[in-house]
């Protein structure tokens, strides 16, 4: 008989999520995290379905001792998806999986979730924004997860190399704590003391990359979330229109790839550049969005 009550199967639970992205570009984001998990969890996550084996409904949530601050969003992250909406209502309006007396945050490759979170949120007296922005996957990482989307097709073997650059003047390096704010300061979802510590946190847990300037120090970065995605790249403002940027994605992509790390990043609709990026890095722009939901008590 299958298990209900939220049952915990992580090391399964990638191999199941593994065969839905074959079948649904949406899962692809809670697989990135499922990834992540199974390689030691350094951000204590912890997967939960509605049943097992035949599960409808996957959360993955930071364990409830990492939750200790209420107004810290980036920390109280959920990520979600869903085979049945109606049923993962249910379940979740139902279940304390979810702390909605938290400012927290949920993630989701599937914009059809907005109607359920808004209906939960209802109900919980919670306020929420959604944030929509467009999904991309690195051609390599698009051919294996989703071999049967047509895009992968089209794409000549190996990677879409960016424009070379002063290799004398900027030196490959990687990020230290200190530069957290910094990194901090130009990223959009930042600016405030709970985006630093959980900067210095990403840098402090998974594998950074940065260009050092002709002063030693960082003048263009990019990290790498629990989530598995690569995020908050930038380049001082100084610096910009240098290609300094697409030399980032490209060097922390590669690497990932080769070290078996599903790679994806997200940008804003409005973000002409990065898109112009992307596309010169072959990176595959996903029929599905990237979603966030901020959700704060009312």
């Amino acid at each position: 008989m299958p298990r209900s009550n939220w049952a915990r199967e992580p090391q399964l639970l990638s191999l199941r999520v593994w065969s839905l992205c074959s079948a649904t570009r949406e899962a692809a984001m809670v697989y990135g995290t499922v990834f992540h998990m199974n390689q030691g969890n350094p951000f204590k996550l912890k997967a939960l379905v509605d049943r097992w084996p035949d599960f409808n409904t996957v959360v993955i949530r930071p364990q409830e001792q990492e939750m200790a601050d209420d107004f810290d969003h980036y920390t109280n992250s959920y990520q979600i998806y869903s085979k049945d909406l109606k049923n993962c209502q249910e379940s979740l309006s139902t279940s304390n999986i979810i702390n909605w007396k938290q400012h927290l945050q949920i993630q989701s490759s599937q914009s059809s979730l907005d109607e359920v979170i808004r209906n939960l949120a209802t109900t919980k007296f919670v306020k929420v924004k959604q944030t929509q922005c467009i999904l991309y996957m690195m051609s390599e990482t698009a051919r294996k997860l989703l071999p049967s989307l047509p895009e992968t097709k089209n794409l000549p073997a190996g990677y879409g190399r960016p424009k070379a650059i002063n290799q004398e003047m900027f030196k490959l390096s990687s990020l230290d704590p200190i530069h957290a704010a910094m990194v901090n300061k130009f990223w959009h979802f930042g600016g405030n003391e709970r985006s630093q510590r959980f900067i210095e946190r990403c840098i402090r847990t998974f594998p950074t990359f940065c260009l050092l300037g002709p002063e030693g120090t960082p003048v263009s970065w990019s990290l790498m979330d629990q989530t598995g995605e690569v995020r908050m790249g930038a380049t001082l403002p100084e610096y910009r229109g240098q290609g300094l940027v697409s030399h980032m994605l490209f060097v922390h992509a590669h690497t990932l790839d080769k070290l078996g790390f599903p790679v994806y990043n997200h940008t804003d609709r409005a973000n002409k550049i990065v898109q112009k990026i992307s596309h010169n890095l072959q990176h595959i722009p996903m029929p599905c969005d990237w979603n966030q939901w901020n959700c704060v008590p009312l």
